[in-house]
């Protein structure tokens, strides 16, 4: 919705030499890994024995997957920042564990999909961070972890599709959702929970644009030929001006700039 031609680069192009999709490594996004790889990794443990080892020494071992090239920082300087960024996060659940202190619900797909529309043979899929359970309602509530420093913005599809996929993928029904903005927040935020109709129509519609613009072949940056900051970099990528540094365990080659 942003940029189709990111889209374009990020989805449908493969790169001629190892026939892998390709995808640009960035400090920000190195730190949003590392934090949600651990919290992932807390969410298949029982309750009572998700903060016997520190989330901390978990963050040391995933940090090791992006350190230096690997994670894009240019500078020691400059990856020890994010690293502490990160640390501080950690630090800030296990202060306030909230809802991580309580039962939760694990989709058992590794990615989580559904027919949304047979008829236009569209699947929705995506990986959500946290359902919490609610034992009295026998429910279970959304829950997503933001690393950046901006807020979600209000017409963001990501509430639309998580409810839908945690109302299909799963048996529970969704009585909640919040986000958590783990840099200054002791506490997620409560989100209002978009309705099921609501939620299928714009994600269809969105949906049915995309798939038209993979029949056509039509993916064009809105700000024009120059690009914008989702698809210039990745354009450079494309040129050959990046620098491979690994491969993601999605089989995308990894680059930096």
């Amino acid at each position: 919705m942003k940029c189709p031609r990111s889209y374009y680069l990020r989805s449908i192009y493969r790169d001629p030499i190892t026939g892998n999709r390709i995808t640009r490594m960035q400090p920000a996004l190195a730190l949003g890994q590392v934090v949600h790889e651990v919290l992932e990794g807390l969410s298949v443990l029982p309750v009572e024995e998700r903060f016997l080892v520190s989330p901390i020494s978990k963050l040391e071992a995933e940090w090791e997957k992006v350190s230096g090239k690997k994670g894009g920082f240019k500078t020691t300087e400059e990856e020890e920042e994010h690293k502490a960024r990160g640390v501080e996060m950690i630090k800030r659940i296990m202060e306030n564990p909230g809802p991580l202190a309580r039962r939760a619900v694990k989709i058992k797909e590794g990615l989580p999909h559904y027919w949304l529309s047979e008829e236009e043979e569209i699947i929705l899929c995506g990986k959500i961070d946290w359902l919490e359970y609610d034992e009295k309602s026998d429910s279970v509530k959304i829950l997503d972890f933001k690393t950046g420093r901006r807020d979600e913005d209000e017409s963001s599809l990501q509430l639309p599709i998580y409810y839908l996929l945690a109302s299909n993928t799963q048996n529970r029904r969704v009585s909640g959702a919040s986000y958590w903005y783990l840099g200054r927040d002791k506490s997620p935020k409560n989100q209002k929970l978009p309705g099921a109709a609501e939620s299928y129509s714009k994600v269809f519609n969105e949906a049915k644009k995309i798939k038209l613009a993979r029949q056509i072949e039509h993916f064009v940056c809105p700000k024009g030929p120059g690009g914008c900051m989702y698809c210039a970099g990745l354009e450079e990528i494309k040129r050959g001006k990046g620098e491979l540094v690994g491969k993601s365990s999605m089989r995308q080659d990894i680059y930096i700039l």
